[in-house]
C-alpha cells in the first residue's frame, strides 16, 4: 500500500463520495398527488351528487302521488325541479370541464324542465380560469416562440374561459388591430374523458330503470365529438368556411364569424380576429343602459331582428351548404357594438 496521510486508508481514497439527493419539492410533490388522484376524486364528487340528485326524484315521487289535485300536483314538480336545478347547477360549476358542455346541451327548452334551462343557462361562460404562467407555457409551446416576441400586448386576465379553453385580447407585433387568443386548459382533455365515462355508466343505469330511451348512445356520441372540439386546427377550417359561405351568398352577411389569423393556428391554440360586442344574456341589460324600454317597441324590433338574422344564417347553412355551426349556445353569441335596433349585426364566436 502507497503511503497515505495519518488516519486515511488507499480504500478511504478510492471509495465513491457519497452526495446527498437534492431536497424534496414539498409543492411538487403535493401537485403530482394531486394531479394523479383527480380523476379519482372527480368520479366520486360525480356519484355522490348524482346519487343525492336521483334519490330526491325517487323520495319525491313517492309523496306526489298521495296529492290528488293535478294543479297542486304540477306546483311540487315545478319545486322538486328547482330543487334538482341548483343542485345540478352547484355540481356543474364545481367540477366544470365536461359538466359545463353537459349544462350547454341540458341548458335547452326541448331537452328539460324549465326550472334546469333557466338556472343552467347561466353557466355559458363561467369556467374556471387558467393562470397566465401556465397560459404562457402553453402559448410558447405552440407556437414556438416567445410570447413577447409575437405580441406587442397580451392582456394577463382572460376576457372569457369555458369548458376546454379560455381567451384573451392581445395584439400582434406591427399591428394597428386587436386579436383574440383561445388557448386550452391542459389536462382538460383527460378529465372530460373521465367525467364522460361516469356519465356513460349513469346512463346506462337509467336505461334499466328509469328511462325507456338509448341515453348511452348519446352519450357516446358526444364523446366522439368532444374529442374533436380539442382540434383548434380543425375549428379553424370550420370557422373560414362557415364564414366565407355566408359572406359570398349575401351581398350584407347576417351573421359575421371572426377572421382567422393564419400561421397562428396550433391544436391548442387559436388567434383570431377581435370583434367588440356584448353578450346576447346581457342584451336587455345593455338595452337599459341605452335608455330604451326591454319591453318596448324599439327592444322588440331589435329582437326580431336578431332572430330574423340566425333564421337567416341558419336556413342557408342548413339548405344550401349542408355545413352549419351546431353549436349555438348563448355564450357563442355576440350582438356586434354599434348595432342599432334596425340593423342588428350578430356574431358567431366558435364553431
Amino acid at each position: 500500500m502507497r503511503n497515505a496521510p495519518l488516519g486515511c486508508t488507499e480504500y478511504n481514497r478510492n471509495r465513491p463520495k457519497f452526495t446527498m439527493p437534492p431536497p424534496l419539492d414539498l409543492r411538487e410533490f403535493q401537485d403530482k398527488l394531486s394531479t394523479h388522484f383527480r380523476p379519482f376524486q372527480r368520479s366520486y364528487q360525480f356519484w355522490v351528487r348524482a346519487a343525492d340528485i336521483y334519490s330526491g326524484y325517487k323520495a319525491f315521487q313517492l309523496r306526489v302521488i298521495f296529492e290528488k289535485d293535478a294543479q297542486k300536483q304540477e306546483a311540487m314538480w315545478e319545486r322538486q325541479h328547482e330543487i334538482a336545478a341548483d343542485k345540478i347547477y352547484n355540481m356543474c360549476s364545481d367540477l366544470g370541464g365536461f359538466f359545463l358542455k353537459i349544462a350547454q346541451i341540458v341548458g335547452k327548452p326541448d331537452l328539460a324542465p324549465a326550472a334546469w334551462v333557466k338556472r343552467l343557462v347561466t353557466l355559458c361562460d363561467q369556467a374556471p380560469t387558467t393562470p397566465y404562467h401556465v397560459v404562457r407555457v402553453v402559448l410558447e409551446k405552440e407556437l414556438g416562440r416567445n410570447v413577447d416576441e409575437l405580441f406587442e400586448r397580451f392582456d394577463a386576465d382572460p376576457i372569457g374561459s369555458a369548458s376546454i379553453a379560455q381567451v384573451h385580447r392581445a395584439r400582434l407585433k406591427g399591428d394597428k388591430d386587436d386579436v383574440v387568443v383561445k388557448v386550452q386548459h391542459p389536462g382538460t382533455q383527460d378529465l372530460m374523458m373521465t367525467d364522460i365515462r361516469n356519465l356513460q355508466a349513469f346512463a346506462l343505469y337509467m336505461q334499466k330503470t328509469d328511462i325507456k330511451f338509448d341515453l348511452y348512445s348519446v352519450t357516446k356520441e358526444m364523446e366522439k365529438q368532444i374529442g374533436y372540439e380539442f382540434d383548434f386546427k380543425r375549428e379553424a377550417v370550420a370557422m373560414e368556411r362557415i364564414r366565407r359561405f355566408l359572406y359570398e351568398n349575401n351581398k350584407k352577411a347576417p351573421v359575421k364569424v371572426p377572421r382567422v389569423i393564419r400561421d397562428m393556428v396550433t391544436r391548442r391554440v387559436l388567434v383570431m380576429e377581435y370583434i367588440d360586442g356584448t353578450p346576447i344574456l346581457k342584451l336587455e341589460d345593455e338595452i337599459s343602459k341605452r335608455g330604451i324600454n326591454p319591453g318596448g317597441k324599439m327592444a322588440t324590433a331589435a329582437k326580431q331582428n336578431i332572430l330574423k338574422s340566425l333564421t337567416l344564417a341558419y336556413g342557408q347553412m342548413i339548405l344550401k351548404s349542408g355545413f352549419f355551426h351546431a353549436d349555438p349556445h348563448p355564450g357563442n353569441i355576440l350582438i356586434c357594438k354599434g348595432s342599432e335596433a334596425s340593423t342588428t349585426k350578430i356574431c358567431f364566436l366558435e364553431t
